[in-house]
């Protein structure tokens, strides 16, 4: 046989042995191969959102409420007191007296609007009467909401034409276009509407505007 071809067959064997070596020593001593360790647990946060904590109320604005709530106790819901704005709530049967007292005593003097809602969900219709001041300095920013209820199926309320003359026009809309009739009112008849209209009163909330 060729030497030359004795000598590289020589050399192939011998780096087959040292690739079989190499192998072997990288391969750990044990048959299974260790596996590696668990990496740590991520700490689980809460997505809960904390409760939103609501702002002190405004001293001025709240020495006003108070005055009431100190006269009428539980007669009187507070339902917000914020900057410049405040809103209560009160039964049909105290309407008048409290707004008596808001004028005479807080001197919220005049009406300047009167607003209706209808929530059918609780079968009530609320009335606002948004109050304000031309006498006082201090109070001719501020707007004191005077709410109260009634049910959708007898709607009727005080009126409040005898304490705030303001009221007429804006509760004769309210009659005509949420339906509540106020008692005492000289003028429970629409203006807005046309003399033939015989639909619902247009504001409640099963209305539904022809062809739409």
């Amino acid at each position: 046989m060729d030497t030359g071809q004795e000598g590289n067959k020589t050399k192939t064997k011998n780096n087959l042995s040292d690739i079989t070596s190499s192998k072997d020593k990288a391969l750990p001593s044990s048959s299974n191969p260790v596996a590696p360790a668990p990496s740590p647990a991520k700490p689980v946060t809460s997505t809960s959102t904390p409760a939103k904590k609501e702002p002190e109320p405004p001293a001025f604005e709240k020495e006003l409420v108070t005055q009431l709530t100190s006269q009428f106790g539980d007669r009187i819901k507070v339902a917000f007191i914020r900057p410049l704005r405040m809103k209560i709530e009160v039964d049909p049967s105290d309407l008048v007296e409290i707004a008596t007292l808001i004028r005479d005593t807080l001197c919220f003097d005049h009406a300047e609007s009167v607003a209706g809602t209808d929530y059918p969900k609780t079968n009530q219709i609320e009335v606002t009467y948004h109050l304000g001041s031309y006498t006082k300095d201090n109070l001719t920013a501020h707007i004191l909401s005077l709410a109260t209820r009634t049910s959708r199926d007898d709607a009727r309320l005080p009126t409040l034409i005898n304490v705030y003359k303001s009221v007429e026009y804006h509760e004769r809309e309210t009659f005509e276009m949420l339906g509540v009739y106020f008692e005492g009112h000289p003028r429970n008849e629409r203006f807005l509407l046309p003399e033939d209209w015989a639909d619902i009163p247009p504001l409640r909330k099963e209305f539904r505007i022809k062809g739409r």
